[in-house]
């Protein structure tokens, strides 16, 4: 295994563009975040303003994967995790969260947005028992995530596999599917699938709004039906209550009751 800290190659050849809007540096403007620019809270006040529920949505969206990862340590006993298209560092990252309840738990980040690399160190923060590395590579190439995961991950042992917010970049939907079987597919059983995306369906203003984001020549992001995202899962065992509105995932006890909201997301176990 390789040192608590990895730090990813050089990337010099990556130039982080200040002059366009970014999806990563947007969302992290959301959650409240400051590693963005005033290009980035433009587009995201401008965004805001057909649809200010993406806050709360890009929110709700964290809060679900603070829940997943704590079931997984908690109650499943994971000791690693691939998190891929982990985006920028804010408040309660997976190795937060995970090290807190189990400091020798192991986490690999993957990325391929050289603002996320720049600030690789605030991310690459361990604990002495266990490590935390990042990889420079794209959701679309697992073969070099899960080769370069290898040198952190035992794969012979049960890993969470964390796809938060990522899938939504795949257009095409046959190949998301396919990314997401080959990479649990490296993954032995008792390892979990933890994914959550935008849906369509359930907010008229969001689909337009997101819809417009589209075609305003940033990166999309594809919104999808319940039925795809609960797609992701096949073969697996699902986690009750299953792909829900990720306001309604194991809410924390006494919560007040949650809003519907148009984020799914689920968890479920490799038999």
């Amino acid at each position: 295994m390789n040192d608590p800290v990895t730090m990813p190659e050089p990337a010099e050849h990556q130039k982080i563009d200040t002059s366009v809007p970014h999806s990563a540096r947007i969302w992290n403007y959301w959650l409240g975040g400051k590693d963005n620019y005033p290009v980035d809270e433009e587009a995201g006040d401008a965004y805001t303003a057909v649809f200010p529920g993406i806050v709360t949505i890009a929110r709700s969206s964290r809060a679900f994967l603070r829940r997943n990862i704590t079931y997984l340590v908690s109650e499943a006993g994971i000791r690693q995790f691939l998190d891929v298209g982990t985006g920028l560092p804010t408040a309660q990252n997976t190795h937060e969260v995970a090290q807190q309840l189990a400091p020798e738990a192991r986490i690999v980040y993957v990325d391929n947005d050289p603002m996320v690399l720049a600030h690789a160190r605030a991310l690459l923060y361990s604990t002495p028992e266990g490590a935390t590395a990042y990889i420079d590579a794209n959701v679309t190439d697992p073969d070099r995530i899960l080769e370069a995961a290898a040198a952190t991950l035992d794969f012979d042992r049960p890993t969470g596999l964390i796809l938060s917010n990522i899938l939504g970049h795949v257009a095409d939907y046959d190949q998301a599917r396919s990314l997401v079987t080959r990479l649990m597919d490296a993954l032995p059983s008792g390892s979990y699938l933890s994914i959550n995306d935008g849906s369509r369906g359930f907010d008229p203003a969001f689909e337009q709004a997101q819809d417009a984001y589209n075609n305003s020549g940033a990166v999309p992001y594809n919104l999808r039906s319940v039925e795809e995202i609960t797609g992701f899962f096949d073969g697996l065992e699902l986690i009750e209550p299953g792909v829900v509105p990720v306001t309604h995932w194991r809410p924390e006890p006494g919560a007040s009751a949650p809003d519907v909201i148009a984020e799914h997301g689920g968890l479920a176990r490799k038999p």
